[in-house]
């Protein structure tokens, strides 16, 4: 049964579905960063795209990370339009922030109504947007400061140019790059050395995987891989009469929507039973599969309650085995899933894709 391991299997340290977190968490190296946290949270599903948020329990979940050592905090100044910014600022008022990492994805263009218009990387957007994210933050610097997307329009250089100047003038400590291919990563790299890509990286989204991650190990970029459970599509919770918002983000979403969420599940399935033999939840063998694809990857795991992120640490005490991940891969092949991860318009967006 879960929670107890046959030792004749258990090739890793485990725990229960709902394992507490370590008294210390691992650290692995990003870059020109350095140390980071081996576990980072994406704020995003606090203030956007996944249907209703309770602010309260957000704030707690951000001093629980903490608490339990996570210092990568993830949020984008488009994330509900300024929301998530002023909550990450709230969360850390009176807290030591000494050794707190703040990522921040900017660029995202959007409307009243929240739809996406796409993304403005000219130098002038860029200066504009750091001129109020600290203030939001209530931070005197930003530590990773990247583009959301590549604005095709503007040259990379041009982009990372501008980050470089606000570098230079102390507002920003390191360069990152989100969802861009190996030519974008190598050209910015040439203006700019850069900390670390931040890409979807999971189970069932591996484009990563080849060109876009050697040019990173070749040039010494770290990863931050979001998405490790596919936006909740390979945690365990999702079911298939599970309804989804107007506002949820996967009520649109190719992986989640028919035939191909049947698919999906199904591959979720064969993954619970790897899991049922480790002892361990679905959503910690697939957060500590990514954990395990490097020392230079680190999953950002998008927790919006505490009893998720308890659950999201436990995946710090589970060290695969060659074995244990032959038979997660073999549960759930590369190429496996079923839809894009994005729509069409979205998908356009992405240079890591090209």
């Amino acid at each position: 049964m879960p929670g107890i391991v046959d030792p004749r299997i258990a090739g890793s340290l485990v725990r229960s579905p709902i394992a507490m977190h370590p008294a210390a968490m691992d650290t692995k190296n990003l870059g020109t960063l350095g140390t980071t946290s081996a576990i980072g949270l994406g704020l995003m599903a606090m203030s956007d795209a996944y249907g209703p948020s309770d602010r309260a329990e957000s704030v707690a979940t951000i001093h629980a990370a903490l608490d339990a050592g996570i210092i990568m905090l993830d949020t984008g100044d488009f994330y509900g339009m300024g929301h998530n910014e002023l909550l990450l600022g709230e969360a850390l008022r009176g807290r030591n922030r000494n050794g707190v990492q703040i990522s921040v994805k900017f660029g995202g263009q959007r409307d009243p109504h929240g739809a996406f218009l796409g993304f403005d990387g000219r130098p002038a957007a860029v200066k504009t947007s750091l001129a109020y994210s600290p203030q939001r933050l209530g931070a005197d610097h930003i530590d990773v400061y990247r583009p959301a997307r590549l604005d095709s329009a503007v040259p990379i250089e041009d982009t990372v140019g501008a980050i470089a100047d606000m570098i230079q003038a102390g507002f920003v400590r390191h360069l990152g790059l989100s969802e861009v291919g190996a030519d974008t990563i190598r050209r910015a790299h040439a203006v700019h050395a850069v900390s670390d890509l931040q890409i979807e990286y999971s189970l069932i989204s591996r484009g990563i995987e080849g060109e876009i991650l050697d040019t990173c190990r070749e040039l010494g970029i770290g990863v931050t891989a979001y998405g490790v459970l596919s936006r909740g599509l390979i945690s365990g919770h999702w079911t298939a009469n599970r309804e989804s918002g107007a506002d949820d983000f996967r009520a649109r979403s190719p992986r989640f929507s028919g035939e191909n969420l049947d698919r999906n599940l199904a591959l979720v399935d064969r993954l619970r039973e790897v899991a049922a033999q480790l002892g361990v939840s679905v959503a910690q063998v697939a957060i500590a599969w990514v954990a395990a694809q490097g020392d230079d990857i680190v999953p950002l795991v998008g927790a919006r309650t505490r009893q998720r992120l308890t659950e999201a640490l436990g995946a710090s005490d589970v060290h695969l085995t060659d074995e244990q991940l032959a038979a997660i891969e073999s549960a759930v092949p590369k190429g496996s899933a079923a839809g894009d991860r994005y729509d069409t318009h979205q998908m356009a967006l992405l240079d890591s894709e090209r």
